[in-house]
């Protein structure tokens, strides 16, 4: 009995420490969820107003057609060894919700084949922004469990130590996202070409 715990042992610390740190990245799973509003008309034209006047806002009097948002937080322990402070594991519960249109109304045939793709679209370009927002918390596990600051018995420095890089990556994907949408709604860009496509059945 002893042999086989030894051998477990053995294996468990001969794991790679990049598996070890896959292992504990996969023990979370982000929540993605769809919050429609609602629009009205009955034709293309109609819907694209109603999304202009009631899509979700952001910025003073800014509204769009559609919105990623994220609530995310954490269970995180810190570990005082000796005189200094690990952060034994960070444990996050991201919720990611897709705010995106809905007609009120059942739409005629032709507007409905023109809606389908649009929407579907839409959507996706916003499933973009929810796994740019992934990303950033993977990389935000990835560079906290294990993170050691020496000389910190108190467990403040490694929580200003933190705090610094996830600014740096919150920073970046929204770079990320910026530049993402520069492109997908500039001339002749993805979003463009999906309201086209609604508008003009092009």
């Amino acid at each position: 009995m002893r042999t086989f715990i030894g051998l477990v042992a053995a294996v468990l610390f001969g794991l790679s420490s990049a598996a070890a740190q896959d292992a504990v990245i996969d023990t979370w799973q982000p929540v993605e969820k769809v919050e429609p509003y609602a629009i009205s008309g009955t034709t293309p034209p109609e819907l694209y107003v109603s999304m202009g006047e009631h899509g979700p806002e952001i910025g003073k009097g800014r509204r769009v057609i559609a919105f990623t948002n994220f609530k995310l937080t954490w269970q995180r322990d810190y570990q005082s060894r000796g005189n200094s402070c690990v952060l034994a594991s960070a444990k996050p519960k991201l919720i990611i919700t897709y705010k995106l249109p809905k007609p009120s109304q059942k739409l005629p045939a032709a507007t409905s084949a023109r809606w389908k793709p649009f929407l579907a679209g839409i959507a996706a370009h916003e499933k973009v922004h929810g796994q740019y927002i992934i990303e950033m918390v993977r990389e935000i596990v990835a560079y906290s469990v294990g993170l050691t600051v020496e000389d910190d018995p108190g467990c403040k420095k490694i929580r200003t130590v933190l705090t610094a890089r996830l600014s740096e990556l919150s920073q970046e994907q929204r770079r990320k996202g910026r530049e993402f949408d520069r492109v997908e709604m500039g001339d002749g860009g993805n979003v463009q070409q999906l309201i086209l496509a609604l508008l003009n059945g092009e």
